[in-house]
């Protein structure tokens, strides 16, 4: 029979068939609320979700064949429209960054009562956020660093020329001097030059170190020009409002 529209359609993934029917169970004492696929490992995970297009699905943060994180990051490159709610054993603040930072929309221990997995899954359909309340500050404060970090990354990049920031988004891609300068048609001797002005303007000691702050104030996702040349498009001021 078919299901009305506007039931919250939901894929478990869990290694424990037992769990899984627990979870079923639960989930589905709530008219809303409808179970239609299941999984044991990451890949199957993610085979049912393209082949059931769910709205929730709620994933072990352990699975088999392909973590949480990683599931959580391929359910939501082919189903976009799939909210991810991820089941932990305990609370742990790697995992939780881990997987929100691969899209889920939730985190939950398995130490919860099982009804609280209704509302959560509700929650995430309806597009909010789930931290377990004792996570919530150290998230905040960590979110807090990593826009401090990302501010003095901008501040950074802003000293650069054009010229030395292309370089630099070649440099991020693990490009050596010889490339670089083909590249961007240049003399390897200028391509030395340029890198070694970088070092200076960004305060690091190797092409690794400039590499890594690239990577780590999140500026690589502007690297791109429409050429195909891949450039620091953002990293001016302009870019940063």
């Amino acid at each position: 029979m078919t299901q009305p529209p506007d039931r919250i359609r939901v894929l478990l993934a869990d290694r424990h068939a037992l769990f899984r029917e627990a979870m079923r169970a639960v989930l589905e004492s709530e008219a809303e609320i409808h179970v239609v696929a299941e999984a044991r490992d990451g890949l199957e995970a993610v085979s049912e979700a393209e082949r059931s297009l769910p709205h929730v699905a709620i994933l072990d943060v352990d699975l088999p064949m392909s973590d949480g994180a990683r599931t959580t990051a391929t359910i939501k490159a082919r189903v976009p429209e799939c909210q991810v709610l991820v089941l932990s054993a305990r609370e742990d603040y790697r995992s939780l960054i881990e997987v929100l930072d691969a899209g889920a929309s939730g985190y939950l221990t398995r130490e919860s009562p099982l009804a609280e997995l209704i509302q959560a899954t509700r929650a995430v359909h309806h597009g909010d956020t789930l931290v377990p309340p004792g996570m919530l500050g150290p998230l905040l404060s960590d979110l807090l660093r990593r826009k401090r970090d990302q501010d003095r990354g901008f501040e950074r990049i802003a000293r650069l020329t054009s010229r030395e920031r292309e370089v630099l988004a070649l440099l991020a891609q693990g490009s050596d001097n010889e490339t670089i300068a083909r590249s961007l048609v240049i003399s390897p001797q200028t391509a030395r030059t340029h890198i070694q002005n970088i070092l200076g303007k960004l305060e690091v000691h190797s092409r690794l170190e400039a590499a890594a702050f690239v990577m780590q104030s999140g500026l690589l996702a502007n690297l791109v020009r429409s050429d195909g040349m891949h450039v620091v498009a953002a990293a001016t001021n302009e870019g940063h409002r």
